[in-house]
């Protein structure tokens, strides 16, 4: 996203819109032999005819409880969008619209852990101010469906303790109003470029677009500001902060993102 698309009103919005179950099984040893039985009650049946008291039996053995399954592989996404995430993607930002026409969305983070795959927290975001779309285009209102990485950061306040590279520039700034008259001041205090139609390895404000001008960009996910994007994806600032100190270049995150039906094909 450039600094020239950054200041925007409900009419021209933020050109950066940024943006199972765990299964338990308890194992049990018993000593079912047939000796162990017969013996216990021999000593019983002894007891009772001389008047003598039987031994306690033995406490029952501990149980133990086995490690949590995790899902093998990425619960809601079907064969085309797995197909698309790379062999050596060990944390993976799942956002799901509630709609294909809906600028509501939920957002997970899943990393690779024992085998499986370890969720996150749900937590509540935004997205384009019309939804969700295949091909996107600029002014568009729309977020692309896709897999993109996730490589570069940045924003106006200083790096929290990102793990990504983080460029700070009092260039992320936005003023004005949001789709549904909210402040939008403060939305760009923190934000991860998504790679669409940009070059990764640079700021998030690098505004090289490989596959042309007329196909969008300075997509990313940045602080929400309690209402629609114009294509990104945007987080409270507190769980921007926590995925920022998260994401680990070494394990080659990605975003997945798109409407649940999208996602599932």
């Amino acid at each position: 996203m450039r600094p020239n698309i950054v200041h925007l009103s409900a009419t021209a919005a933020l050109v950066v819109s940024a943006l199972g179950l765990t299964t338990y099984h308890q194992l049990a040893d018993s000593d079912a032999s047939g000796t162990h039985f017969q013996g216990t009650n021999a000593v019983r049946a002894h007891g009772a005819a001389t008047g003598e008291s039987a031994p306690a039996s033995a406490a029952p053995p501990a149980t133990a409880q086995s490690r949590p399954q995790l899902p093998a592989q990425l619960p809601g996404l079907g064969p085309k969008t797995l197909a698309r995430i790379p062999a050596n993607t060990r944390q993976v930002v799942v956002v799901t619209g509630t709609g294909k026409n809906s600028s509501s969305s939920r957002v997970v983070l899943w990393q690779r852990a024992d085998g499986g795959w370890r969720r996150g927290e749900v937590w509540a975001a935004h997205n384009g101010y019309k939804g969700w779309m295949d091909k996107h285009y600029e002014g568009d209102l729309h977020s692309p469906i896709g897999v993109f990485g996730l490589t570069d950061a940045g924003g106006r306040l200083a790096d929290p303790g990102a793990k990504l590279p983080y460029h700070q520039s009092g260039a992320f700034s936005a003023s004005g109003t949001g789709f549904e008259g909210e402040p939008l001041a403060g939305a760009l205090d923190y934000v991860i470029a998504l790679n669409y139609n940009r070059q990764p390895g640079t700021s998030p404000m690098d505004g090289t677009k490989p596959m042309g001008a007329s196909r969008g960009g300075g997509i990313w996910i940045h602080v929400d500001h309690g209402g629609p994007t114009h294509a990104c994806i945007s987080l409270s600032k507190a769980h921007m902060r926590e995925l920022l100190r998260t994401l680990d270049p070494a394990d080659h995150p990605v975003a997945v993102m798109g409407d649940a039906a999208s996602l599932a094909r």
